[in-house]
C-alpha cells in the first residue's frame, strides 16, 4: 500500500489520511514506511509504523525496548542528536525519571490552585476581549482567542513577563512550523513593549539564509534567541525567585544533593515554551472545528454544562493535536507479528490509535457522552505528558466562557490548517458568532 501520503507534510492543509490509516490498521497494524525526499528535505530510512491502541501502548510503557534517546523522538533523522538528547523528551529512566521527579514536585498543590485560578480569568478576559458589547461579530478564533491562554498560562508557569509571551507563539512557529512557509520564518514579536530579555534574544534571532531557509529549528543552533532567553530568566530567577514554577524548580535538589543545570533548564524551557504552547494552542481550534461541524453535539453542550469535560476529552480523541512519535528498538523484537530489529525508528500513530475500532465504537463518530473515553492524546507511559491536567482545564475554561457569552457559533469561511506531518495544526479559523 502506497504510504507516501503520511509522510508528505502537504497531505495534512487538508486534515489526516483517516481512510488510509484506517486500512492500514486492519491489514498491516505495524507498516512500513519510506521516507522519500520530500519539499528540500532528504530521504531517510523508514521507520515502522505502529497503528493500534495496544500497540502503541506497548511501545511507550516500554522505554528499555523502545527509547527516546537513542535516536531522540522526531521522526526525522535529528542532525544534532548529541544535543537534543539532552532534553527530557529524548530522555530514558533513570535520567527521565530525575528530572520527571522535581518537575512534579514544583508543581505543588498551590501552585497548581493559583494556575487555575489564573486561566479561569484569562479565559473570561479573553472571551470578552472579542465578544465585549456587541451583539454579533466576526473573529479569527485560532489568532485572536485560541492563541492567547497557553501563551499566557505558560508566562504564569515559567514566570516569563507577560510582555514576553509572544516570543514563545514565534518560537512554536518556527519548530512545529518548520515544514509551513507561513510560519518558518515568524518574527511576529520584534522586542517592542517586551522586557530588556526579550529585546536581547530578538537581537539572537536567526535571519533566513540565501534559500530563503531557516536554520533547523530542531537544533541548538537553531534558537539561539529562544536558549538566550532561558539563561538569563534563570539568572534573574536565581537572584530572585518567584512563586512559578520553573522558580521552585530552580531551587529543587534531587535525591544526590544536585540541582537542575543551566543546560537542563534551557532544555527543560524550550520543551514547555515549545510542546507546551503549541498542542494546546492547536487543541482549542480543533475542538471548535469538531463542535461546529457536529451542531447537534454543539447544541447538547450548551443544553447541559455538565457534559463539557466528556466533550474535552472528546475533542481530544478526535482532533488529536501531536499526530505521531518516534522510538527506536534498542534490540530485535516482535510487534503484532512483524520483526523489527535493534535501531529500526518504531513511530507510533496516536491518530490511528485514537480510532482503533477495538477499543471506541463508531471511533468517526463525533460524541460528547462517549464513555470511557481511553485516548492517548497525552500520551501512555514514563512520558506521560506532565501538563495534561492544565491543559484539560484551559479547553474547559474557554469553552465554558465561549458557550456562555454567545447565542450561535458558525464557520465563517474554511479553516486553513498547517502544512506539518507531526502537527494537526490550526493555522486561521474564522467564525461568526451572536451573543447569548
Amino acid at each position: 500500500m502506497d504510504t507516501a501520503a503520511l509522510v508528505d507534510p502537504a497531505t495534512y492543509e487538508t486534515g489526516p489520511p483517516f481512510e488510509l490509516l484506517r486500512r492500514l490498521r486492519a491489514g498491516t497494524p505495524v507498516s512500513w514506511v519510506g521516507e522519500p525526499a520530500l519539499h528540500g528535505q532528504p530521504a531517510g530510512p523508514g521507520f515502522w509504523l505502529v497503528l493500534r491502541h495496544a500497540d502503541v501502548e506497548r511501545v511507550l510503557r516500554d522505554p528499555a525496548t523502545f527509547s527516546s534517546w537513542l535516536g531522540a523522538t522526531q521522526v526525522r533523522d535529528a542532525a544534532d542528536l548529541a544535543w537534543v538528547r539532552r532534553m527530557m523528551l529524548n530522555t530514558d529512566p533513570p535520567d527521565h525519571s530525575r528530572l520527571r521527579r522535581l518537575l512534579t514536585r514544583s508543581f505543588t498543590p498551590r501552585a497548581v490552585a493559583a494556575l487555575t485560578a489564573s486561566i479561569e480569568a484569562t479565559a473570561a478576559d479573553l472571551v470578552d476581549r472579542v465578544v465585549g458589547g456587541a451583539t454579533e461579530g466576526r473573529c479569527d478564533f485560532a489568532k485572536d482567542v485560541a492563541a492567547d491562554l497557553p501563551l499566557l498560562t505558560l508566562a504564569d508557569v515559567l514566570g516569563v513577563p507577560a510582555q514576553d509571551r509572544w516570543l514563545m507563539f514565534d518560537w512554536s512557529n518556527r519548530v512545529i512550523g518548520w515544514q509551513d512557509p507561513d510560519y518558518a520564518t515568524s518574527a511576529a514579536f520584534d522586542g517592542t513593549g517586551g522586557t530588556a530579555m526579550a529585546r536581547a534574544a530578538v537581537a539572537l534571532r536567526p535571519a533566513p539564509g540565501p534559500d530563503g531557509r531557516m536554520p533547523d529549528p530542531r537544533t541548538r543552533a537553531g534558537m539561539p534567541d529562544l536558549y538566550g532567553y532561558a539563561r538569563l530568566l534563570a539568572e534573574e530567577k536565581r537572584r530572585s525567585p518567584g512563586t512559578d514554577v520553573m522558580s521552585i524548580l530552580l531551587a529543587q535538589v534531587d535525591e544526590d544533593g544536585g540541582q537542575v543545570s543551566d543546560d537542563e533548564f534551557e532544555n527543560m524551557f524550550w520543551l514547555f515554551a515549545v510542546a507546551g504552547n503549541e498542542t494546546l494552542r492547536n487543541g482549542l481550534p480543533g475542538g471548535l472545528i469538531a463542535l461546529l461541524q457536529h451542531p447537534d453535539q454543539l447544541a447538547a453542550v450548551r443544553a447541559d454544562p455538565s457534559l463539557l469535560p466528556g466533550a474535552v476529552e472528546e475533542v481530544l480523541r478526535w482532533w488529536t493535536p501531536v499526530m505521531v512519535f518516534r522510538r527506536t528498538a534498542t534490540v530485535d523484537v516482535e510487534l503484532s507479528g512483524v520483526r523489527i530489529r535493534a535501531g529500526d525508528k518504531v513511530v507510533v500513530s496516536f491518530t490511528s490509535a485514537n480510532r482503533d475500532e477495538a477499543v471506541f465504537a463508531e471511533p468517526d463518530r463525533f460524541d460528547v457522552r462517549r464513555s470511557p473515553n481511553p485516548h492517548l492524546t497525552f500520551g501512555h507511559g514514563p512520558h506521560f505528558c506532565l501538563g495534561a491536567q492544565l491543559a484539560r482545564v484551559q479547553m474547559r475554561a474557554l469553552f465554558a466562557e465561549l458557550l456562555r457569552r454567545t447565542g450561535t457559533l458558525e464557520l465563517d469561511g474554511p479553516p486553513a490548517l498547517l502544512r506539518s506531518n507531526f502537527q494537526r495544526g490550526v493555522k486561521r479559523l474564522p467564525i461568526r458568532w451572536t451573543v447569548a
